[in-house]
């Protein structure tokens, strides 16, 4: 009596009730996949990071709920980055397509670097002007340097306070050649190379280019290389 009375009120049920149910079993499958293609895509992106990496992910968008999708594709939006408060698109393929953006927090525990003490304008950083000190370099700007030989040997741009993180913006790189140096001149060409000395005409860091003045007279530019060595190639 009671099982028939059962099958009786299921088959009472209105005639959406099943669509419903079918609708909302799709939609549970399309956020678990919505959700791998995530994490799959944040694994693989945050691997080349330089510690420790965890991320936890946002609210989706709506239209993660309401529309089924058999084939995502995440994306890191123009001039997006993976490191701290960060934002990641997805893409449904189809049926449907549609694009919604999710919120994630990318966390890098890891070692970075602080001054030791305040350092100058024009200061050459040594050894003893960087602590190493751990914490979430995902809550930092991207820039922060993580390597001691990152920072040692650059000159400072501006003043930096004792205590605060080093980045890559606020160093330069040391002059491979200065501004009136007497500087070797290594010219080379098919089969010769030829030593002379110079003046430095411009200040030249490792790579850049540097024009020097022969003991001719002559002006001719070349690559500045550490040690004060320009390279001139024919």
């Amino acid at each position: 009596m009671n099982n028939h009375s059962t099958v009786t009120r299921l088959a009472r049920l209105p005639r959406w009730i099943p669509v419903l149910f079918a609708v909302v079993a799709s939609t549970v499958c399309a956020q678990t996949s919505l959700s791998e293609a995530l994490d799959q895509y944040l694994r693989i992106q945050t691997q080349g990071l330089p510690g420790k990496v965890s991320y936890s992910v946002g609210q989706l968008d709506n239209h993660a709920q309401l529309a089924p999708c058999s084939a995502f594709e995440p994306f890191l939006p123009p001039g997006g980055r993976l490191w701290g408060r960060a934002t990641v698109g997805i893409r449904c393929l189809g049926p449907t397509r549609w694009t919604v953006y999710v919120p994630v927090q990318i966390r890098v525990t890891g070692s970075y670097l602080v001054t030791a003490r305040h350092l100058t304008p024009g200061q050459i950083v040594s050894p003893a002007d960087v602590l190493a000190q751990s914490g979430d370099l995902g809550a930092l700007p991207a820039s922060v340097l993580t390597d001691p030989t990152q920072a040692i040997g650059k000159t400072v741009r501006n003043g930096i306070a004792a205590g605060q993180p080093l980045r890559s913006d606020l160093l330069t790189a040391a002059w491979a050649v200065q501004q009136g140096q007497s500087v070797k001149l290594l010219s080379s060409g098919a089969g010769f190379t030829i030593s002379n000395e110079g003046k430095a005409l411009n200040n030249a860091t490792d790579g850049q280019i540097a024009q020097v003045r022969t003991t001719s007279g002559q002006v001719v530019s070349g690559v500045a290389r550490s040690g004060g060595v320009v390279e001139v190639t024919y």
